[in-house]
């Protein structure tokens, strides 16, 4: 049994209330393909930010049967409720009270649906730590030193990148040559001074829900010709990447950025059953971005995560400048634009 939760085995449920705001996170190495039960198949580096979050108030309460109701945006989402009761059902063996549970979830975003923000990320980061609030209630007496841990790791088993938002700044999930990596959880990573406060501006290029989800891209890793190289790729970049980022070093992180981003689209491109979810206009600001840093030298770089909408990644000195190519040129190659920033975590709310 997983130590972050074997003083909860044995406990009876309560009633009680918690209500957490959570940050989505955009990957600056991806995590693309994965192992066993939410293992990932190389380790990861993120960034949370700071305006695009989610809020989630959770009731829980005894039942006869594991129970749970869900309000997104004020509405009833019965598909959503379905996944988080699935979710807990699998965490039986380990907390078998689990299914004499009434779960009663409001959740609500701060950003637009398809707006090429990780709403899992942020969604489920903030139902994880509401729960491991309700651990901390069932146990008073256990040591909860470890409470943002055990929360990155029940995040994690509902969705992976969802267990880097449990932290602010920059974080690290998979197993590597950092002090304590681990697969289990997330971990957060000090950087340069120069960069713990990054801009993240999202152009939404196209806003409509992706025909392919994240789930069905991973589960085509499996069999990608290209899958090991990818890993290995991903692996190598990790080292670079921390190394920039603690070095202050924003040319190589944007290097790692770009190719991370070019290389899991490449994946999605050459899979058994090819598909792609860039569009037109996401090529046409990628050539702009380029064209732009040639001419500048300024440090503007792009990622992207499994959908056609492009985070513009660049530090506070050189705002104004960027911001007016972003206004002029960008602007009318997308939907909407969203201003965000490095943020701090999760909060009580």
């Amino acid at each position: 049994m997983n130590q972050l939760l074997r003083a909860y085995k044995n406990v009876s449920p309560i009633v009680f209330e918690s209500a957490w705001e959570s940050p989505s996170n955009i990957a600056f190495v991806k995590y693309w393909g994965k192992k066993g039960h939410q293992i990932p198949a190389n380790p990861s580096l993120s960034m949370s930010l700071k305006e695009c979050c989610t809020k989630t108030k959770t009731i829980f309460s005894p039942s006869n049967e594991l129970q749970v109701n869900l309000k997104l945006e004020g509405d009833t989402n019965p598909k959503f409720a379905q996944k988080i009761r699935n979710y807990l059902a699998s965490l039986e063996s380990e907390l078998p009270w689990i299914m004499n549970l009434n779960v009663s979830i409001e959740t609500s975003n701060t950003f637009p649906h398809g707006a090429g923000i990780a709403s899992s990320a942020s969604g489920l980061s903030a139902f994880a730590l509401t729960f491991a609030d309700y651990l901390k209630a069932l146990n008073p007496n256990d040591d909860h030193s470890l409470f943002f841990k055990r929360a990155s790791h029940l995040a994690r088993l509902a969705s992976g990148s969802a267990c880097r938002s449990v932290f602010g700044g920059f974080s690290t999930w998979g197993a590597s040559d950092l002090p304590e990596a681990t697969d289990l959880y997330a971990s957060p990573l000090e950087v340069h001074p120069d960069l713990r406060f990054l801009h993240d501006t999202v152009l939404v290029v196209n806003g409509t829900e992706k025909n392919i989800s994240s789930t069905d891209g991973h589960g085509r890793m499996s069999d990608h010709f290209f899958a090991e190289a990818r890993f290995s790729q991903a692996k190598v970049h990790f080292t670079i990447c921390v190394q920039a980022l603690k070095a202050g070093d924003i040319e190589s992180v944007g290097k790692i950025l770009e190719s991370e981003a070019l290389s899991l689209h490449a994946m999605m491109l050459t899979s058994p059953s090819a598909y792609t979810l860039l569009k037109p206009n996401t090529l046409l600001a990628i050539e702009a971005i380029w064209r732009f840093r040639r001419e500048t030298k300024l440090p503007l770089y792009f990622t992207l995560d499994a959908g056609p909408n492009l985070h513009l990644i660049y530090p506070g000195h050189e705002k104004k400048q960027i911001e007016l190519f972003i206004h002029h040129t960008l602007s009318p190659m997308c939907e909407k634009i969203l201003y965000d920033v490095t943020g701090d975590g999760p909060k009580p709310c």
